[in-house]
């Protein structure tokens, strides 16, 4: 015997599922498996779901290191999201987004990296790890007129979908909703009822959403008949508070507004907010319409009648793009995708 041999029945290793075993419990060939789990376009949802079923069943873990030598991809997705953790945590627009993004990038078995960037120091961080070595494609919300980010991450030829029109770039694709129309609808139905004296508080203006929404409120003025007046416009930044301050400024400079429409449901609830503080009843002496649809707008006092924009189709819509663009390698035709607005009557307007 050997020194240092002991006796003993050793156990063997349970073998870990492979690629053919899954391709075989699926009843299709590897290539489709390998396909899938790639996160490739050309397939099925039919077929998708039936080899994601197989994985589940046997327990498959894909070989990342072995996957990324192959395919030159590191199976990650970057959401940069150019806005404060208070926002992104506390207002409804973006869990919406990120869990429709989420939804997708999970089944295409991908790996998703928030990064949240206010500062230059994050930017310049941020701008160092933005590389194909890194991620395979880049999915960015709330972007404002001056972020460089979204210029640097093309130069670099990596793949990248805004939730917005941006602006200043070529070839850009993007997946948008009906800003303007729905704003504009969102006006209109205050006139119809009766208000005379309709107060707007806009988004931010270095952002294309501010823009649009604002342009849709200036149509529906003009719409019906009236000039567009500046005295009865604030800026906010589409935050609560921001919207509570810009309804007493416009109370301070116009006592005689009837109607408000905020750009955002969280601005409608700051404004709702600061009307009750002056004494003012909604929908009584101020008619009220936001923005968003968001989970807040239905138990709000009263209910708040609002633009509803399909926050988790917007953010199923970016990451299946995106997978799609980085599926197809350089040969990545811009794509435009704008989703419609539907204005939700509630007891506020």
């Amino acid at each position: 015997m050997t020194p240092g041999a002991t006796h003993g029945t050793s156990t063997p290793a349970t073998a870990q599922p492979t690629l053919e075993a899954v391709a075989a419990r699926a009843g299709v060939g590897r290539g489709t498996v390998s396909r899938v789990i790639n996160g490739s376009p050309q397939v099925s949802e039919r077929t998708r779901a039936r080899v994601m079923r197989a994985v589940d069943e046997l327990g498959y873990v894909p070989n990342m290191a072995a996957r990324a030598l192959v395919t030159r991809r590191t199976g990650a997705i970057a959401l940069v999201i150019s806005e404060s953790e208070e926002r992104i945590f506390g207002e409804p627009f973006f869990a919406g987004v990120v869990r429709g993004i989420t939804t997708v990038v999970g089944e295409a078995s991908r790996q998703l990296v928030l990064a949240l960037v206010q500062t230059r120091e994050q930017v310049d961080r941020l701008d160092s790890y933005l590389t194909p070595q890194h991620v395979d494609g880049v999915l960015m919300l709330s972007a404002h007129d001056a972020d460089t980010l979204p210029a640097l991450i093309q130069g670099r030829g990596l793949p990248i979908v805004f939730c917005g029109r941006p602006v200043g770039l070529d070839h850009a694709s993007y997946v948008d909703v009906d800003n303007t129309g729905g704003a504009r609808n969102a006006v209109a139905h205050l006139f119809a009822k009766g208000r005379s004296v309709v107060g707007h508080i806009a988004g931010p203006q270095d952002m294309i959403a501010g823009r649009d929404r604002r342009e849709g409120y200036v149509a529906a003025v003009q719409d019906a008949g009236r000039d567009a007046d500046d005295s009865l416009v604030e800026v906010g930044d589409f935050s609560e508070t921001s919207g509570a301050a810009a309804m007493r400024a416009l109370l301070a400079r116009r006592p005689d507004i009837d109607a408000v429409f905020a750009a955002s449901d969280p601005m409608a609830l700051g404004a709702l907010r600061a009307l009750r503080e002056a004494g003012r009843s909604v929908p009584q002496d101020v008619a009220l319409v936001g923005f968003d649809d968001g989970p807040l707008a239905e138990v709000a006092a009263p209910p708040l009648t609002t633009v509803h924009q399909p926050l988790e189709q917007i953010g199923r819509e970016m990451a299946t793009m995106l997978l799609a663009q980085i599926g197809t390698g350089d040969d990545r035709p811009e794509q435009h995708v704008v989703l419609d607005t539907e204005l939700v009557e509630r007891a506020s307007g």
